[in-house]
């Protein structure tokens, strides 16, 4: 059997390409199909380390877990995770490549091609459909020279292009038909079908305006994906979870927002469970009195440390823990919550030496060495203590502890660093297996006088497992899957 491969590409980010991607690998696997997801280059803060250490995004991971696979680093050969407004760290095949402009990059991509072809054929050579990602919009006619994600991909590749646009953000027809009209003819006619994402109401209202869209255009309607409530992953900061109020739940946790907040998904967790809620926080005004306060990773743990300092967040959790609430940092928040960071040699911005919020007895000096490693370990910190923990690691930076740890890995080392209702720790995904997570809401829910009573907490993998298949099932039922199998034949892919 040949590898056939289909790719989605958006009218805009947060179109639905991820979460369409991830439907499609679910079903060709209920289809007894072996699927993998391929995005060659993801501009992302939420990132990944799989079993042999390499860093790749979140969204692939989410498609792999969908396509019932080990994720793998070649399913996103290129990861650009931005450390400013106008520069990025490069990470190509899991590994740093080094900083860049924005210009700088633009120039650079194309030398990377060979390496992002080179992992598409490895994963075609073992795989029967490879789904493709685009990135952002085929329409950004400013960058289709260099490029490498979208239509240019999509060229080298030979391969079939569904567009999806979005419904609820207003103006889908427009959207649609603008972004062909912009492309030049033979990026055109690699458009096989127009997808209509998140749409509410009644579809028997719309169909006049899809007939006319398939008259203009010339591309055939293949569909129309209802708004879906199913809890996946997200990406960085279009996701909904940010701007969540949080809920009626007697627990309230919490997050602080970040401007360069990354792995938010390490706290999806503790939204399952009805006695806790997760809202995300930006001001002081917000953050009201919460039963836990999380301070997250980050891409820029002394920029970002600076902003709480400046908006008065800072204060208002040093408040919160003088008052012996908890507080709780993870991997950027971590280290914010030591003594000093040290930044010499300028990995960390231009602040040589920064003063951290003095909650754990922790000094951490920033390093060109990148940790990226998956660990297992228990739980040291009394409140918690003996919990099983399986997470993965990924931080700029070495910190000496001078308390007691937070947990003991498997690999012989101690992690983190915990001082009365003060915890820190650089695991990310801390909380998936659910051990954590239910043991921490117990705990929260003592603390505040409410009897927990029985508490099941379906371990992470198993809850998103079932959220794919309601996925699959929902986007199965709206498209015409037959016309993608036809379309998926009538190409003869690169490799």
């Amino acid at each position: 059997m040949k590898t056939r491969c289909i790719m989605i590409q958006g009218t805009m980010s947060d179109a639905g390409k991820s979460v369409v991607c991830a439907a499609l690998c679910r079903i060709f696997k209920q289809d007894g199909l072996r699927a993998a997801p391929f995005k060659s280059q993801n501009m992302a803060l939420n990132s990944y380390i799989t079993r042999d250490g390499f860093e790749m995004g979140r969204a692939q991971v989410m498609q792999a877990e969908a396509a019932g696979i080990e994720p793998d680093v070649r399913m996103n050969p290129v990861l650009l995770k931005p450390s400013s407004d106008t520069g990025s760290q490069i990470i190509v095949l899991g590994e740093v490549r080094g900083e860049m402009s924005a210009m700088e990059y633009h120039n650079y991509k194309r030398e990377l091609l060979p390496e992002v072809l080179k992992a598409f054929q490895d994963l075609a050579a073992e795989n029967d459909v490879i789904v493709i990602e685009g990135a952002g919009s085929p329409a950004e006619i400013n960058l289709t020279d260099n490029d490498i994600v979208n239509m240019g991909l999509a060229s080298y590749l030979n391969a079939p292009v569904i567009l999806v646009g979005d419904i609820d953000r207003g103006g889908v027809f427009a959207q649609l038909y603008g972004t062909a009209a912009l492309m030049n003819h033979d990026d055109r006619s690699r458009i096989e079908g127009m997808i209509i994402n998140k749409f509410r109401g009644d579809l028997e209202i719309l169909e006049p305006g899809l007939d006319m869209l398939e008259e203009k255009t010339g591309i055939p309607m293949l569909g129309v994906i209802p708004m879906l409530h199913v809890d996946l992953d997200d990406e960085d900061s279009l996701s909904s979870r940010l701007t969540k109020n949080g809920g009626v739940s007697p627990i309230d946790i919490a997050v602080i927002r970040l401007p360069r907040l990354s792995n938010f998904t390490d706290f999806n967790a503790l939204e399952m469970e009805d006695l806790s809620s997760v809202r995300y926080v930006r001001e002081v005004r917000d953050l009201g009195d919460p039963d836990l306060i999380i301070i997250p990773g980050t891409k820029s743990t002394i920029d970002d440390l600076l902003w709480m300092r400046q908006n008065g967040l800072e204060a208002s959790i040093l408040k919160h823990a003088a008052a012996g609430k908890p507080v709780l940092g993870v991997c950027g928040g971590y280290q914010m919550l030591g003594e000093q960071l040290f930044n010499p040699d300028h990995y960390e911005g231009k602040t040589e030496y920064l003063k951290g919020m003095g909650l754990l007895p922790v000094d951490t000096v920033f390093t060109a060495d990148k940790s990226r490693t998956r660990v297992q370990g228990e739980v040291k910190a009394e409140a918690f203590a003996g919990v099983q923990l399986d997470g993965y690691e990924i931080h700029m930076g070495v910190s000496t502890v001078k308390g007691e740890p937070f947990c003991h890995l498997s690999n012989g080392k101690d992690d983190g660093c915990c001082k009365g209702n003060v915890f820190g720790t650089y695991l990310h995904g801390l909380f998936d297996t659910g051990e954590l997570t239910e043991t921490l809401i117990r705990w929260l829910a003592t603390r505040k006088g409410i009897d927990p009573g029985e508490m099941t907490i379906i371990p992470h993998e198993t809850y998103v497992q079932q959220q794919y298949d309601i996925l699959a099932d929902a986007v199965r039922r709206a498209l015409d899957m037959d016309k993608i199998y036809e379309i998926m034949d009538r190409y003869e892919v690169k490799i």
